[in-house]
């Protein structure tokens, strides 16, 4: 989410089947009586999601009718990125699912009263006052037990709406380390290597935490970003609060879904964030393939390489920015590699105002059925 049109959003609001009896898993016939007939596999339909900035001046007619559109176009679910009760219960109207989309540790509002909150870089520069990259960029410390509560608190009002159908998780992670490739010249940086100003969270707190953890004085390692202990504190770190909000969602009857980094690779290198070892209903990794500098080929791989590591635990949903293909053709070829490669539907960020968009979802995924 780095794009010019991304950032304008962003500044408006400041990713085994139980075996049978083994002669019955073999195929052997049980004496005396004829040898069952292998049954289909059961068939499950695909869900797809679009992400939407409700927009105020949108009348109950008006959201009737789009709505309306978005269902018959094979859109099952919608995360909203503000509350707005007349949105959710417009789309819930139409049969779609509504889910609150909720920033996670990349939040500013809390700079004024919690500057101590905030993560600390390599150098010991705070996001509070040294945001890193752009300015809207300010990370909480996910060591902090009052971070941690403050996360519960914001879930939990969120699930105890009743026209919520589900929460949404974003920046639930560190920053970036290693920004997409693509933007290196964006930012007039080359990160071939971790620096000190992007490689996060230096506090006092994740110290103490790591050494009562590690038994290692994070001082005394030469080279902490090639630390192994000091990686996996960060990814445990941030999985501990997912997990946490998770219980919440689910003491709620409601379902959790994050947007992630496109890969387990990418996400634990780039923004220590491993998301494989979640507890989530789903997840959306963000398969941008343009800020990657890839094809719309590469879609299919990093569904592939989620589907594998999740080895089933919950769906995938292929995130797509539409504005990194050139044409329908290439929107096509996108939705089609992340279906056939495992994804249980496709979310989709960016403009679907071009009638093409939501037509090419409709055709690709209408008898498309995943077993």
């Amino acid at each position: 989410m780095y794009s010019n049109q991304i950032q304008r959003l962003m500044n408006k609001r400041d990713f085994l089947k139980t075996g049978l009896v083994a002669g019955l898993a073999a195929g052997l016939p049980v004496l005396g009586k004829a040898a069952p007939e292998p049954s289909s596999p059961k068939k499950k339909k695909l869900k797809n999601w679009l992400w939407i900035g409700p927009d105020p001046k949108d009348t109950v007619d008006e959201l009737n009718t789009r709505y309306k559109t978005y269902k018959e176009s094979g859109v099952n679910a919608i995360f909203f990125e503000a509350d707005s009760e007349k949105h959710f219960r417009a789309a819930k109207a139409q049969g779609l699912e509504a889910h609150r989309w909720m920033w996670t540790f990349n939040r500013a509002e809390l700079v004024a009263t919690h500057p101590e909150w905030y993560s600390k870089n390599r150098n010991g520069d705070s996001c509070s006052d040294h945001p890193p990259y752009v300015t809207y960029y300010r990370w909480l410390c996910p060591s902090r037990p009052e971070v941690q509560q403050y996360l519960q608190d914001q879930v939990t009002d969120i699930v105890n709406k009743d026209y919520v159908d589900g929460i949404h998780l974003d920046y639930v992670r560190y920053c970036d380390v290693v920004l997409p490739v693509n933007l290196w010249s964006k930012y007039n940086i080359e990160q071939t290597k971790e620096l000190p100003e992007y490689d996060f969270c230096y506090c006092d707190v994740c110290r103490a935490k790591f050494k009562d953890e590690y038994g290692q004085n994070l001082a005394n390692i030469q080279f902490p970003e090639a630390s192994l202990s000091w990686r996996l504190f960060r990814y445990h770190n941030i999985t501990r609060v997912v997990n946490s909000l998770s219980d919440i969602a689910k003491q709620h009857n409601k379902p959790i879904t994050a947007a992630v980094f496109p890969t387990p690779e990418v996400a634990r290198r780039n923004v220590r964030q491993d998301w494989t070892n979640w507890n989530l209903n789903g997840v959306c990794p963000m398969i941008y393939h343009g800020f990657y500098k890839e094809s719309v080929g590469w879609i299919g791989e990093a569904v592939t390489e989620g589907v594998h590591f999740l080895a089933g635990k919950f769906p995938l949903y292929a995130g797509l920015y539409l504005t990194d293909f050139k044409n329908d053709d290439e929107i096509r070829q996108g939705i089609q590699l992340a279906l056939k490669n495992g994804a249980a539907g496709v979310s989709l960020f960016g403009s679907v105002k071009d009638n093409n968009v939501l037509k090419i979802l409709k055709e690709e995924t209408e008898g498309f059925k995943m077993s």
